[in-house]
């Protein structure tokens, strides 16, 4: 893989955000409304020093971060650089003492799913019909020990098979 550094997204990353989003859930609008939010955290990939390859949307209210977005260029996917933005997130959580970290991903995503899994989320819950399209979310989350702040393991709640 080549060297990744994130970065805190700011103004100058839109347009590099927006090309990786076209057709995405975030507008324009959207996206520097979630840069104005004071509890949003917004974090960008870059590689070797180039533009934005991926990124991540996250709330942290309180104890707990939610990740609403993240999305990498088509033809970075599988290069690791959705893993190092989740895995700098669970750090933040970690270090923080945070005591989870809460997604929704849509139920057809396996390679999502899968990505998921490996750095410590389980399925919590389904949400009906979540997406405009109809399709199923599927709810999950990561916990931390409230004493280490390691991620703690733990199995599925809910079956992903139909």
């Amino acid at each position: 893989m080549s060297s990744v550094r994130i970065e805190p997204m700011n103004e100058a990353d839109v347009a590099d955000v927006l090309a990786i989003e076209a057709g995405a859930a975030m507008s324009e609008e959207q996206l520097r409304g979630e840069l104005a939010r004071t509890w949003a955290r917004l974090w960008v990939a870059r590689e070797d020093g180039g533009g934005v390859s991926a990124f991540l949307v996250s709330w942290h209210v309180a104890d707990e971060i939610h990740i609403l977005n993240v999305a990498t260029l088509p033809e970075r996917r599988r290069h690791g650089l959705a893993r190092a933005l989740l895995e700098h997130v669970i750090d933040i959580g970690r270090s923080e003492r945070f005591r989870h970290v809460l997604l929704e991903v849509r139920r057809s995503n396996r390679g999502a799913i899968a990505l998921y899994r490996a750095v410590g989320f389980f399925a919590m819950g389904l949400r009906t019909n979540y997406y405009t399209d109809g399709e199923d979310a599927v709810e999950m989350v990561l916990l931390f020990d409230p004493t280490t702040g390691a991620v703690t393991a733990h199995d599925d709640e809910v079956r992903l098979e139909h």
